[in-house]
């Protein structure tokens, strides 16, 4: 059975040959942001002889096609998700490395208020958090 990411480059044309099949099933069944040497782990666990090269090229490739979304969580690393129509945000635990995915109607319509305050329709925007548990040190600063 096709993966829904599968279903989604389809509709936009784009060859699926089986390793793209693999890939594509490898972010569906993703319930974090991996990045692309841990795509590739899970891949070549599907399929020994993929390689690192492919999943490289794939990731680029859904990428540009826009079925996957390229995160940055400050760690150095780039993190995918498929992308959807629902908007969301991030809460990333500084700890643990935790990605928490939320939404929230206030913070929209914020976000709204602000631009049109500033002169601005809102055309785009994107807002991750980081945090660590309340009662939790971290060593890292406040940006």
């Amino acid at each position: 059975m096709a993966s829904r990411l599968e279903k989604v480059c389809a509709e936009r044309g784009l060859k699926m040959t089986e390793q793209r099949r693999v890939i594509s099933r490898v972010l569906s069944d993703a319930h974090d942001h991996p990045d692309v040497e841990e795509v590739y782990r899970r891949a070549s666990e599907l399929d020994p002889k993929i390689s690192i090269a492919t999943v490289y090229r794939t990731m680029r490739l859904f990428e540009e096609a826009n079925v996957i979304e390229r995160l940055d969580f400050g760690d150095g690393r780039a993190r995918y998700e498929e992308s959807r129509e629902e908007h969301h945000h991030h809460l990333i635990d500084l700890n643990s490395g935790e990605v928490i995915e939320f939404k929230n109607e206030e913070l929209e319509q914020l976000k709204e208020k602000i631009a049109r305050e500033l002169g601005y329709d809102l055309i785009g925007h994107r807002l991750e958090l980081y945090g660590v548990k309340r009662g939790t040190p971290s060593n890292r600063k406040k940006e």
